[in-house]
């Protein structure tokens, strides 16, 4: 098989793939006859070659994948005109002292925003698949230490956590993750009805558990937000920590490590 037929294989099997393809799976196309290296620069003539077009080739947490391109979400949204997923401000905000502060316990996440954290909260965002628990702390108790997933960082489009906004540079780190969610490119394999299908299951009811005492805010319109700038900005104790602009240097899949982690 010359270059052209396995660039061919690999672009065929990234259009069809319903999840990003590592390395390790893009060998098995080729009976693990070809390299790590060889791939890697076929993966880059492939990026180079659909410049232009209206799907691009790149790089997430878990491999490669092709997605529609960001300029063009306004017109892909008019198949499936329904209102973007709602996040509510404590989801939010929990996921965003996560994502910037991992590893953390939920007494830490609690301290952060000074108010009780539902258990349903933690459950949803796990639920989702964007947080999971890696670890605990030596401590009294022993408290679970939680941290964002490979599939946080695949459904914001992104390949480390090192491309998340720095603190310094976003008014509101809750507001920032909003906007990522709302305009993260679609997959091009995803026909419209499994895109409805993942809009519906990544919808987030952040109330709080019976069990949480009511030191939520309610679910109204002021708490309720999405990618728009307008959204109220994160407020408490969060925004006191905007002055940390450097973010947690951490393997996506699993931050206890202290490394990224390169899809292989």
């Amino acid at each position: 098989m010359n270059t052209a037929q396995a660039k061919r294989v690999l672009e065929t099997a990234l259009l069809t793939a319903g999840q990003p393809l590592s390395l390790r799976d893009l060998r098995v196309l080729f009976d693990d006859a070809l390299g790590a290296d060889t791939l890697r620069l076929m993966l880059q003539d492939l990026e180079l070659e659909w410049v232009g077009k209206g799907l691009e080739l790149t790089r997430v947490a878990s491999g490669w994948r092709f997605q529609s391109r960001p300029e063009l979400r306004v017109y892909l949204d008019r198949l499936h005109p329904e209102k973007p997923p709602k996040y509510t401000r404590a989801v939010l905000e929990t996921l965003a002292i996560i994502a910037y502060r991992q590893p953390v316990t939920r007494g830490d996440m609690e301290d952060i925003r000074g108010v009780t954290i539902g258990s349903q909260i933690i459950k949803q965002l796990e639920d989702r698949g964007w947080v999971e628990v890696i670890g605990h702390r030596e401590t009294v108790g022993r408290p679970s230490l939680f941290a964002t997933t490979r599939q946080f960082l695949d459904d914001l489009g992104l390949a480390s956590l090192d491309q998340l906004p720095l603190l310094s540079q976003v008014d509101s780190p809750m507001s920032a993750l909003a906007g990522m969610l709302d305009e993260s490119p679609a997959q091009a394999s995803l026909s419209l009805e499994e895109a409805l299908a993942e809009s519906a299951e990544s919808t987030l009811a952040g109330e709080p558990s019976s069990a949480a005492p009511s030191t939520e805010a309610p679910n109204d319109p002021q708490t309720e937000l999405s990618s728009d700038p307008s959204s109220p900005a994160l407020i408490g104790p969060f925004s006191d920590h905007h002055s940390d602009a450097n973010l947690p240097d951490v393997d996506p899949a699993n931050p206890g490590h202290g490394q990224e982690n390169t899809p292989t």
